[in-house]
């Protein structure tokens, strides 16, 4: 086994300093901070007013598409929310008000978070991204921008015209939103999670964004953070660990194995559903997924372990694929997916967004056979005018997959 392990957490029980002033350790529920107000919508919706009421008190509560649900007064301090369920039915994820308490903490010394800041939230309430990112900010007393359900465009003016200071994006929200080519030179802070980082876009986020620091993040709804890196990450890894965090890779140095998590910001069970990949050993949990960690610690992920496909006794990872063919212009979302192939056991289908474009698809397919061969690349392109997704915006990889008739 391998194991990384990156800063501390102070010691249960006393007060740590931060640009907000001193927090308690043992913190444990939200709250609303004063200086936190929210800037737009100027009229907020009823959800964004019952998730501003839950946060002012420290209520316990679950929050999925039908609203927020206040839990019993014996379960304050505990939050429930619906995983994206990109492979299957959702599931309701119990973890404690303090697993992010914790990482609010890290994250005010880390960044200097303090109540002149604005936080940019870019996705909707029921996803754990901007959940979080909204809590955090009410939690340190920084304004918000609550900017989901706008056009790329709109959002992008909206950062600029409140002079957003911190932004929480997703790297498909972040190729959106720099589309636009709004310049948003008070940014200091790029939080990226959610996916891999397209070729190209960190430059991109460069010239658009000169006085931020990109940092990318991994993690999952059930680990919270697991990693975090800036500018000196090598290419294709998703950083070191996390302030915290202790990771564990089941293989030799240097090789793919399962990546196990052991932190303060894990969460405590499935409230409803289940997960076949999740699984918890000796404190550590893995979510299913594969990677392997270098001699400097940095991680790099290879895909989920139930995604990964074997072709003519090759490996492969949809993963690899999906994240190479959404750094191309024409590509806003993908999806690929095995089908059932005679000869080589499975092949490989790219699913994008769009009207279907033969030239395109042709182009793409050649841009794929000299990056991953023949064997890994798919063996067409499909377009979906309404193509499935996630409350979260990701690939709704169960509902492509029974519309093509084929295994997730």
């Amino acid at each position: 086994m391998r194991f990384a392990s990156w800063g501390g957490m102070g010691e249960k029980g006393r007060v740590i300093a931060g640009p907000r002033g001193f927090f308690a350790v043992n913190d444990v529920h939200f709250r609303w901070h004063r200086d936190c107000h929210i800037r737009m919508p100027k009229v907020p919706g009823q959800m964004l007013r019952d998730l501003q009421a839950a946060l002012a008190v420290g209520a316990g509560f679950a929050i999925g598409p039908d609203g927020i649900t206040p839990l019993p007064q014996a379960e304050r301090g505990i939050l429930q929310s619906r995983s994206s369920g990109t492979t299957g039915a959702a599931k309701a994820i119990r973890r404690s008000h303090a697993s992010w308490i914790a990482s609010f903490r890290v994250n005010a010394c880390a960044l200097a978070i303090t109540s002149a800041d604005v936080i940019g939230v870019l996705g909707t309430l029921q996803h754990s991204l901007p959940l979080y990112a909204i809590a955090e900010a009410a939690y340190l007393g920084a304004d918000l921008l609550c900017l989901g359900g706008q056009r790329p465009a709109q959002q992008a003016l909206a950062l600029s015209a409140h002079g957003a200071t911190v932004l929480y994006a997703t790297p498909t929200q972040l190729r959106l939103i720099a589309t636009a080519g709004q310049a948003l030179p008070r940014l200091r802070h790029i939080l990226c999670g959610g996916g891999r980082m397209p070729a190209g876009l960190r430059d991109v986020l460069a010239r658009l964004c000169p006085q931020a620091s990109l940092r990318e993040f991994y993690g999952a709804a059930e680990t919270s953070f697991i990693t975090w890196g800036g500018p000196d990450m090598p290419q294709g890894t998703v950083g070191r660990a996390y302030p915290g965090v202790e990771l564990s890779i089941d293989a030799p140095a240097g090789q793919i194995g399962e990546i196990w998590v052991r932190s303060p910001y894990l969460f405590e069970r499935y409230a409803e559903g289940h997960s076949p990949d999740t699984r918890w050993q000796n404190g550590f949990v893995s979510v299913g997924e594969l990677g392997r960690l270098d001699a400097d610690g940095f991680l790099t992920v290879a895909g989920r372990r139930s995604r990964m496909v074997t072709i003519a006794d090759r490996n492969v990872f949809p993963e690899d694929i999906e994240a190479f063919l959404l750094a191309d212009g024409a590509v806003d979302h993908c999806a690929v997916l095995p089908c059932p192939d005679p000869r080589r056991g499975v092949h490989l289908i790219a699913v994008i967004a769009g009207a279907d474009d033969a030239a395109t698809h042709a182009r793409l397919l050649a841009l794929c056979r000299t990056e991953f061969g023949t064997l890994a690349t798919p063996r067409q392109v499909i377009a979906m005018a309404d193509f499935p997704q996630t409350v979260s915006g990701k690939p709704d990889l169960a509902q492509i997959a029974h519309r093509l008739g084929a295994t997730a």
